[in-house]
Order: C-alpha cells, then structure tokens, then sequence
C-alpha cells in the first residue's frame, strides 16, 4: 500500500477583517493602518473561517479534485499546502516537492524575457539549473511560444501568458502539482492539452490536485474529489458520485410549476408537469418506463406557425434532447383556448436528475422560454456506466464471420495500354 503524498488534519483558517498585518508591510499598509488608528481604536473584529476542521487524505500517484461554490475555501486549502498561507490550526504535510499554479503567471517577472521566466519559475519550484535544461524544449513545445522566448512577458498576450506559466509548472520535476482554476482564461484546445499533461503527470505516478469549476473535467481526470462548502467538508469519495450530490444539492424536484398568466400577450405559458405511466404527477420516476411532460398553454388569438419545444438537460448542463411540435406538424393550433401538449419520453436516459425547459414563440417572437421549468430524477440501475448519457439498448447480431478472399494482386503483370 503507497504513502499518501498529502494528508491534511483538522485544517481550519481563519481571517479577521480589518486586522492589521504583522511583520513586514508595504508603504500603503503602513499608511492605511496609521489612517485607520487616527480614527480610533478598533474594539472588535469580524471572524470568517475561510476553512473548518478539514481533513483528507491523498495517495501518491493520484488526482483529487476540488469543487464548491465561490468562497467555499478551495483556493485557502492550496494556499495551506504549498505553504503561502499558515494554517489557524490542524496540521497539512506533504511529502514531496510541491509546484503549484495557483494564479496565472505566479512567479513570473514582467521585465525578463519568456526564457529568463522559466529559470526563474523552475528555481522558485526549487529545481536546479541542469534540471530545468533538460525540460526546457518540452516546455517551450507545449507552451507553443519559442517565437517569442526572447521576448520580455509583458509583451505577451494573457493566452501566451497562461500556455507558459502553466508549462513550466507541468513539466518540471515537481512530486505534487498543485491547479486552482486557470484553466478558465485559455481557449478550448489549450484546456484540453492541460488535461491531458495533468493526466500524464499522474500517469507518471504524481499527484494532482486540481480544482475547477469544469466538472466533466473533474471527473475525467480525478478518481476522488472532496466538496467544500463554507470551509467544511461536506462530502469526499468518488469524483462521479461526489460531483452528482453537488450538482444535486442546488436542485428543488418539482414534478409541476404554475406560471403566472400574461393578459396582454396572445399566448400564455401555464404549467409544466413530469407524468409517470400511471398519468400521476411526479418528480421521481423509474429509469426503465416511459414518461410524460406536460405542457399546458393559452391561446387567446390565432398565431401563424405557433411552434414548442421542450429541452431535457443534465445537470452538467449536457441538453440530452430537444423535441418541438415543428418536428412532426399536428393539426393546426388556430383557435382560442387553453390547450394541454403530452410528449412521451421512451426509457433511454441513464440514472440520475435532469431539467425541463419549454419554449413557446414562432420564427420571428418569443412568447415563453423557461429553461428550468420543472427537474425530475431518474431511479434504476446504471449498469456500472453512470457517465452514459443515454442507455438505447440498440440490438446487435453476431454471427460466425465469412472467410476473406484475398485478391491477388495483378497490376504488376498488366500490359501497358
């Protein structure tokens, strides 16, 4: 069984708002304190525990991801590890060499040139001279700047930028690498050559930690994660089943949602309601029978093309499918009244919560679009693949494979026309 590369006990910070700083300070602290003092003695502080009593474990070899909202404490615990903040109390340990990109371009000196940075960055991370120029044409390849290596960073773009720092972090031979969410500013294709480096360095056996909002990327790349809300734990073990109780937690089930009636407008959005088989309205449904959302809607005035769409999304925000009435024309809509529209969902979604969105307009005005009308939750078996979208349960045939004939090859034998 392997050493845990980071092990973290009872971790707690803790910030007073408006408390002085000691030890050093700059001129602007020393101002601002002497201009504070000048308006009288401060009798009290305000507390905020920006962490409370965490504790984790990380083997080595291994990538644990990190998700909460904004504020939870996810950038506090990086800041504990790689030792740029102290703890209130608890204890953090790491074993290893620790690099870390926890803002873009951290360590980085405006005035030096691309290549000067790396020798800079690489000795802050504690590497030598020899090591970095071994990793150097690596660095430069990924980052894809050595047109501008001689150029002084501050003439580079924020992507340029951020493809550097994040090389030089990557690439050098660090034990634990340490990502908070830059990944964020760079553009599709940067973002997936990170995850991809992020996955090699595990493979490699090093240990990741890696938080961001993207939470696909979590769960592709991190066999566990720990949620963090107010600086707490509130869940920690597989990164799929953790990242499914966040996402699940800011959801209200509602099997039906009432909207109020718009009298000026020719059509009106009413209710939307998830039905089982049995017609009974309800958020929670089997994953192997068919279901209804239903939508009614008011008509006061014939509307030329009157067009609905009903969306079923993931909570990762994946839109799993979109129907409209457009797709398969009924009869037409045309004369006033309230109206109820049923569509039939078959058993081909996976486990889990999904959202229903309604649309209602024509090609040239909207009249309604909802995107979170009404959720519901999907109960059964995922037959051990819960990142499948959709289980069709298409049929295959097998069936002994025929003998391949081998044509000879002839050509070199034609004659010449």
């Amino acid at each position: 069984m392997g050493r845990n590369a980071i092990e973290v006990e009872a971790l707690s910070k803790r910030y007073r708002l408006g408390e002085e700083l000691s030890g050093l300070r700059s001129l602007r602290e020393t101002l601002t304190i002497r201009a504070r003092r000048a308006r009288g003695p401060q009798t009290s502080w305000a507390e905020i525990w920006s962490l409370r009593d965490v504790t984790l474990e990380v083997p080595e070899g291994t990538a644990l991801g990190v998700i909460g909202r904004n504020g939870s404490g996810k950038s506090t615990l990086l800041k504990i590890l790689t030792r740029i903040t102290e703890p209130t109390s608890g204890v953090s340990r790491t074993r290893g060499r620790v690099g870390s990109l926890l803002e873009v371009g951290t360590g980085f000196h405006p005035e030096l040139t691309g290549r000067e940075n790396i020798y800079l960055n690489g000795a802050i991370l504690g590497m030598d001279r020899r090591a970095i120029r071994r990793t150097f044409d690596e660095i430069v390849e990924f980052a894809g700047v050595r047109r501008f290596l001689d150029t002084p960073v501050k003439r580079y773009s924020s992507g340029m930028y951020l493809r550097l720092a994040f090389s030089v972090a990557a690439h050098l031979d660090a034990d634990i690498l340490l990502v908070d969410e830059v990944l964020a500013v760079g553009d599709a294709e940067f973002q997936r050559k990170c995850l991809g480096r992020m996955a090699s360095v595990e493979r490699e056996g090093r240990t990741v930690v890696f938080v961001s909002h993207n939470l696909d990327a979590i769960v592709r790349l991190c066999p566990t994660c720990v949620w963090l809300d107010q600086g707490s734990v509130v869940e920690l073990g597989p990164a799929a089943d953790v990242v499914d109780a966040y996402l699940s937690a800011g959801v209200r089930r509602l099997e039906r949602r009432t909207f109020d009636d718009v009298p000026d407008q020719p059509v009106a959005l009413r209710s939307v309601g998830v039905l089982n088989p049995a017609g009974e309205c309800t958020a929670v449904l089997r994953r192997d029978a068919p279901f209804d959302i239903e939508v009614r809607f008011v008509l006061r005035a014939p509307v030329p093309n009157l067009n609905m769409a009903v969306s079923v999304q993931s909570l990762r925000g994946l839109r799993v499918l979109e129907e409209a009435l457009s797709d398969h024309p009924p009869a037409a809509i045309d004369r006033p009244g309230e109206y109820v529209a049923r569509l039939r969902i078959p058993p081909v979604l996976n486990t889990g919560d999904y959202v229903v969105g309604v649309w209602l307009g024509t090609d040239f005005e909207q009249f309604a679009w909802v995107e979170d009308a009404v959720s519901l939750h999907l109960e059964g078996s995922a037959h051990g693949r819960p990142d499948r979208v959709v289980q069709l349960g298409l049929p295959w045939d097998i069936a002994p494979a025929p003998p391949i004939l081998l044509e000879r090859d002839t050509s070199r034998h034609a004659r010449p026309r």
